[in-house]
């Protein structure tokens, strides 16, 4: 993944698009703060899944902050945050859609055998192992605790 990033980084250089070059420095320098913070843990470097992670967390927050610029009138900045937020999701594997989300929590508690709320992170493990970087888990939570609420 970190080679497919920096290809794009080297791309984007070429082809002098300064968004797409300055988002792309911005994930490679989040991946190496981790790098450095799992050293110092005693870690291993990133993994695969940590990159999703990462990424995933990253595009949460630029949709949180293009929600505030909204709020605060300032289109031009909401504006620059969705772009850098379709750069980031190239790196993503494609996110599932709300029917297949229900679907996927439903199988979850179903392949637990889930049947109150004390279950819900057992549910939450197994659809983070299958699919992670696909959905959003704050949404899938709420999904599975309307599941599982009598």
């Amino acid at each position: 993944m970190r080679e497919k990033i920096a290809e794009a980084l080297k791309t984007a250089v070429k082809s002098q698009d300064k968004r797409r070059v300055s988002t792309l420095r911005l994930i490679l320098a989040a991946l190496k703060d981790r790098d450095i913070a799992n050293r110092g843990a005693g870690k291993d470097p990133v993994s695969g899944e940590d990159v999703l992670s990462i990424l995933a967390k990253m595009v949460k927050q630029r949709e949180e902050s293009a929600r505030l610029y909204e709020e605060g009138n300032r289109l031009e900045l909401a504006e620059q945050e969705r772009e850098e937020i379709e750069i980031i999701r190239d790196f993503l594997p494609q996110q599932l859609c709300e029917e297949d989300v229900q679907a996927a929590c439903a199988q979850a508690v179903e392949e637990v055998g889930a049947d109150g709320l004390r279950d819900m992170g057992r549910c939450m493990n197994v659809l983070k192992q299958k699919f992670n970087g696909q959905m959003d888990f704050g949404k899938a939570s709420g999904i599975v605790k309307t599941i599982l609420t009598p």
